[in-house]
């Protein structure tokens, strides 16, 4: 994916298969746990095109968020502090080759963001 392409987009829900019944049956997503990412399980639209994932609801994280895919997150997060957004969370790895982070724009809407492969 090039720069800029949403990945994925994270819905927290409160009881997985609740959640997994409701989205396959009203969407047809094909909802899957992924090994190694407890209590995440992903999902993919019928036609392939756009993905996600269910995640645990948390105070503070109660609407869906977008993750958004950057050459360099330590660069995007410099760009949004410098024009008015903050950091929710500083950059976490996801495995050896993939980091993401959580920016909020001026308006407080929560941004994740994604560098690096899955591979």
């Amino acid at each position: 994916m090039a720069h800029g392409d949403i990945t994925h987009t994270e819905i927290p829900v409160t009881d997985f298969a609740r959640a997994t019944a409701f989205y396959g049956d009203l969407f047809g997503w094909k909802i899957e746990d992924t090994p190694g990412f407890d209590d995440y399980p992903t999902w993919q639209a019928p036609g392939g095109f756009g993905g996600g994932a269910l995640t645990v609801r948390t105070e503070g994280f109660t609407q869906p968020r977008s993750i958004v895919e950057v050459d360099s997150i330590d660069e995007t997060i410099a760009k949004a502090t410098a024009s008015g957004g903050s950091v929710k969370l500083p950059k976490s790895g996801i495995t050896e080759t993939s980091w993401w982070a959580i920016i909020v724009d001026p308006d407080g809407n929560d941004i994740g963001l994604f560098e690096g492969s899955m591979d």
